[in-house]
């Protein structure tokens, strides 16, 4: 057998061996994430543990997830240097790994809010001194807090990002969209997720009640479908007209319309971004920037309630 062809069958093998355990490993995986978007923190580790044990051609997902969950700023049990092992050792041992960049930026920022906290504690330590000196010492005080406030700003930042990257994971039970407010607001059991911007209907005052109105609805809907194929990026279809709708439009003798959205902006207007918001410009959906709508979709499931207010 040539040379060329052992190559193959063993890339064939190897191939197929990590696809097993990532199939074998995709339960756990499931379940982790759940308890991770659930609270349980502790617990969720220890799935990732198991992963990481079980599935060894898994362990940079998972040294990665623990990394992200040791650093949570809701995790009671933060600990930013156990969250620097796992994302050091991602890096050291799987040198190939898609989470490698990630973990490398995770890397320096966990570094530097480490060298910032050493810093705020000396400073307001030297600030306790200051305050008992005279009034030129005084203003070198104040100068000092305002150094502390900038880098609690940057931990606060820091805080943000991993924000973020959980954010990657929730799941969304309900969406507030609040007219006036140009507002939209993601829920889980009751606490904020996150909140957009927005824009509505060309005619946005008052509530949605024939078709062609520009008009967006007000009342009680559902997300009923999506349509990954639509003009408007990642469209996610509302259950609009629902039966108060129907009455007030068999009232008026009109056709209710339909086809409501939550979307993104119009195909190859990506670049437009948050100037969108300066002005309503759909024909009465409800519009957010495409990395946004991509945000929303993936933490929004089908059936999710959605309540417009006026």
């Amino acid at each position: 057998m040539c040379y060329l062809c052992i190559c193959i069958i063993m890339m064939l093998i190897c191939g197929c061996s990590h696809f097993s355990e990532e199939y074998k490993a995709r339960p756990t995986f499931a379940e982790a994430n759940k308890l991770f978007s659930q609270g349980s923190y502790p617990t969720a580790l220890g799935k990732y543990k198991q992963i990481k044990e079980q599935y060894p051609a898994m362990g940079d997902r998972a040294l990665f997830e623990m990394g992200i969950i040791h650093g949570h700023p809701q995790n009671a049990q933060k600990d930013y240097a156990k969250a620097l092992e796992c994302f050091q050792q991602l890096v050291r041992d799987y040198p190939g790994s898609g989470y490698r960049q990630n973990s490398e930026m995770m890397i320096f920022y966990i570094n530097n809010v480490t060298l910032k906290d050493r810093t705020i504690a000396t400073q307001q330590q030297q600030n306790e001194s200051l305050r008992q000196e005279t009034a030129t010492l005084q203003r070198q005080v104040k100068d000092k807090e305002n150094e502390i406030a900038l880098l609690q700003k940057k931990i606060e930042g820091l805080e943000q990002k991993i924000s973020n990257l959980a954010m990657q994971k929730a799941t969304a039970d309900r969406i507030l969209i609040e007219k006036k407010q140009r507002r939209l607001t993601l829920f889980s059991k009751g606490e904020v997720l996150k909140t957009y911007r927005i824009a509505l209907g060309g005619n946005p005052d008052g509530p949605k009640e024939r078709l062609g109105d520009n008009k967006t609805p007000e009342g009680v809907y559902a997300i009923d479908s999506r349509n990954r194929d639509s003009r408007y990026h990642l469209a996610l279809h509302l259950s609009y007209p629902n039966e108060r709708d129907k009455r007030r439009a068999k009232e008026l003798g009109v056709d209710p319309g339909g086809n409501i959205m939550i979307h993104g902006l119009k195909n190859g207007f990506s670049y437009v971004g948050d100037l969108h918001t300066k002005a309503d410009w759909t024909k009465g959906c409800i519009a957010v920037t495409d990395e946004e709508i991509a945000e929303i979709a993936k933490a929004v499931p089908n059936g999710t309630i959605v309540e417009i207010r006026p």
